[in-house]
């Protein structure tokens, strides 16, 4: 049993692959409805005009963002930027070229830019190779 703190309250909980403990989740939840129902009800607020209705902390309406639950309206902002380059985004945390260069960037590195296929042969071959070394009394 992994027991961990919480990170938002500190509070002890058993680990269930989120940094927060269930009563902060729910709690979170609950700011993250707020804020959608009074969006929903005033799309053309700002963020500060959102905490200050809602109750909700600024801070945790950019997490929000960041997580991708809620996007800007407009496309040019000075709130959300692009943690890899910098331009101006509406949600999360990479704009989209970038998360397709880093996509890109990492089927490259963990296959070797190569195709899935190919990769597949090779194994079977490497493994042919070392069932040979065996059959031979090689090692």
């Amino acid at each position: 049993m992994d027991i961990r703190n919480c990170r938002q309250c500190g509070g002890i909980y058993v680990y269930d692959n989120f940094n927060i403990c269930p009563k902060c989740r729910k709690q979170e939840e609950e700011d993250f409805q707020k804020v959608k129902k009074y969006l929903y009800e005033n799309p053309d607020a700002n963020i500060s005009e959102v905490s200050e209705e809602t109750g909700v902390e600024t801070k945790k309406i950019i997490s929000f963002l960041k997580q991708g639950r809620l996007e800007i309206k407009d496309e040019d902002n000075a709130i959300l930027t692009c943690e890899r380059c910098g331009k101006s985004i509406r949600t999360g945390r990479f704009c989209k070229k970038c998360v397709a260069d880093m996509d890109r960037e990492f089927k490259k590195a963990i296959g070797g830019g190569k195709d899935p296929s190919e990769l597949q042969n090779n194994d079977a071959r490497e493994k042919m190779r070392i069932k040979e070394r065996y059959r031979n009394g090689k090692s």
